[in-house]
């Protein structure tokens, strides 16, 4: 028989997850190594694959323990609130390290680059052409995760579930265009400085925007699913905080490498 507790928190059951996600992301490196160096990419996608459904796995428990198990509770919450800040806050500084590589570069460019920022032979993307409809498409995107998540919390649920649909179909626009570009790119990341730091910040910023789509996809479900209600419903906030920390960070993207940069 289960003893009953006497506090507010949430003591996690054992569980596989976390040993079998760590062997599975050693064997994805494991992977990646064995495609750089003999062009093998089988052990590689094992490791995706396992990785996949080990976090599929691990979520829905923890979507069971705290839509059905009732287990989040404030102070609970309180303490995801917390380490979804401090995540966001950790995410800022990685990307600062790379804004700050593409200005120190800008600002002062080397005589290997003829002292001229673009370096010379790089064409730039016009920053009024795609870049600009994706500046669009984000902010956009802002707007309606913003009306989805006063829209749950006012109790009204086809409002929120209609403003969520089109954020996440904004998402993948986004990425979509962002692919074209990369199709379409005149440069290489080997192409100097430029190429490096262009390709490693905005191509790191479309990983955040794949990751926040589908974090925004897995709440559509959820909210359709009605495991959101106006005073429970943190991942649909959460989520929205990372797609807003995303926007914030694009426009300072644009600004900085397709604006001023080029």
């Amino acid at each position: 028989m289960k003893q009953l507790k006497n506090h507010p928190y949430h003591l996690v059951d054992p569980s596989p997850w976390p040993l079998l996600g760590s062997l599975s992301l050693f064997t994805t490196m494991m992977g990646l190594i064995k495609w750089f160096h003999l062009n093998s990419p089988n052990l590689l996608y094992l490791g995706m694959l396992t990785n996949l459904l080990i976090m599929y796995q691990w979520w829905r428990d923890v979507v069971r323990e705290s839509t059905f198990q009732g287990l989040h509770t404030y102070k609970v919450t309180m303490g995801l609130r917390w380490g979804m800040i401090l995540f966001i806050v950790s995410e800022v500084f990685f990307f600062l390290a790379f804004f700050w590589a593409f200005l120190h570069s800008s600002l002062s460019p080397s005589i290997e680059l003829g002292m001229n920022w673009p370096p010379k032979g790089i064409i730039t993307f016009n920053p009024l052409e795609i870049p600009l409809l994706n500046t669009l498409i984000l902010l956009t995107s802002g707007l309606t995760i913003t009306w989805a998540h006063h829209s749950i919390m006012e109790n009204n649920y086809k409002q929120s579930l209609f403003g969520l649909t089109i954020t996440v179909m904004l998402g993948f626009y986004f990425t979509l265009l962002q692919a074209y570009e990369y199709v379409e790119a005149p440069f290489t990341i080997a192409d100097s400085v430029y190429g490096s730091t262009f390709f490693m910040t905005t191509g790191l910023h479309g990983l955040h925007v794949i990751i926040g789509s589908t974090f925004l996809f897995v709440c559509l479900i959820r909210l359709y699913l009605n495991h959101f209600s106006c005073i429970h419903h943190f991942g649909l906030e959460a989520a929205a905080w990372y797609w807003h920390f995303v926007d914030v960070v694009w426009l300072f993207l644009y600004i900085l490498i397709y604006w001023w940069g080029s």
